[in-house]
């Protein structure tokens, strides 16, 4: 005779099925602070020593206690975890009533009574402060969506260890900061997925020149996204941060498939321009075949229009 649905169900002799339906947890930001806190935590139980600036595989930990160290906010809030006092001392700033309420250690303001004068009801709580671009529009990333990105992130700390990636000095954001690449940035590591930078004419004070603006969508270890400014993410990693050297054998298959191949995109274009000065002053006029000669990516008018007061015009 053919067992009905609920039959199936209701014999299940050894448990088959059943199945405790798993519970996805979504992390704060507080979350993954204290995380990457307790990071360092385990490096000092574990090497009882402070992570060192000298070591490749240590470099990530060092960069990333020292902006905790150098950030107040983060600090007070980590305090309580800071087990082995890596954070050092931290300065409680009396800016309210509530501050030097919530600052009594000793209990002195603890009368036990009724303490219903000390609550405002009718005034409005100062705001936070404002966020650095790069924080401020941070979010959370879906634990699914995350996960490929958490193998790349765990392959780069792999390659680091092994000496097939490097930590070079960050210094010029237009030509570094490329799309993806791997960044470490106040001790977390970060990944350009994309840039929409694009080439801006901007007006200066010795003449008009082109710079790359845009935004960015840049994915961090902590599991969280942001579309930062192109030049904010430059800022903030020549502030506290490096670049990440590809992998050797990536580098090798790339000039090996590149050799001799310029893009279109590769070619610069432009204007050169020969200029002869204008300029009254003896000393110039008596020297003879005497010419300025350069390159210019925009229109040789738009580029001397100002050359009265730029000096390498005489």
């Amino acid at each position: 005779m053919a067992k009905s649905l609920d039959d199936i169900l209701n014999d299940d002799e050894f448990g088959l099925l059943e199945a405790e339906i798993q519970k996805t947890e979504i992390k704060t930001d507080e979350d993954r602070l204290i995380e990457s806190f307790e990071e360092i935590n385990d490096f000092f139980e574990k090497n009882n020593r402070e992570p060192k600036q000298t070591s490749m595989s240590e470099y990530a930990l060092f960069s990333r206690l020292k902006e905790f160290k150098n950030n107040e906010d983060r600090k007070a809030f980590l305090k309580s975890f800071d087990r082995h006092n890596l954070l050092g001392k931290v300065e409680v700033k009396i800016e309210s009533l509530d501050d030097i309420l919530n600052n009594d250690d000793l209990g002195l303001l603890n009368s036990g009574g009724d303490n219903s004068i000390f609550e405002f009801k009718h005034t409005p709580k100062s705001g936070s402060r404002e966020k650095a671009d790069y924080v401020a529009k941070r979010q959370a990333l879906p634990e699914a969506e995350f996960e490929r990105y958490d193998k790349m992130f765990k392959q780069v700390h792999r390659e680091l260890k092994e000496g097939k990636r490097k930590f070079l000095e960050f210094k010029n954001t237009e030509d570094n900061l490329v799309e993806g690449n791997f960044y470490l940035v106040d001790g977390l590591l970060c990944y350009l997925k994309v840039s929409k930078a694009e080439k801006v004419l901007r007006e200066n004070k010795s003449g008009d020149r082109m710079r790359l603006e845009g935004r960015t969508v840049t994915i961090f270890e902590n599991a969280t996204i942001s579309n930062m400014l192109f030049r904010s993410l430059g800022k903030a990693i020549q502030k506290n941060g490096k670049i990440i050297t590809n992998p050797e054998e990536d580098i090798e298959n790339q000039l090996f498939e590149n050799a001799g191949v310029a893009k279109e995109e590769d070619r610069k274009s432009g204007w050169i321009y020969i200029l002869k000065s204008k300029s009254e002053k003896p000393e110039i006029q008596n020297l003879e075949n005497l010419y300025k000669i350069g390159f210019s990516t925009i229109p040789v008018k738009d580029r001397i229009k100002n050359a009265k007061k730029e000096p390498t015009y005489l």
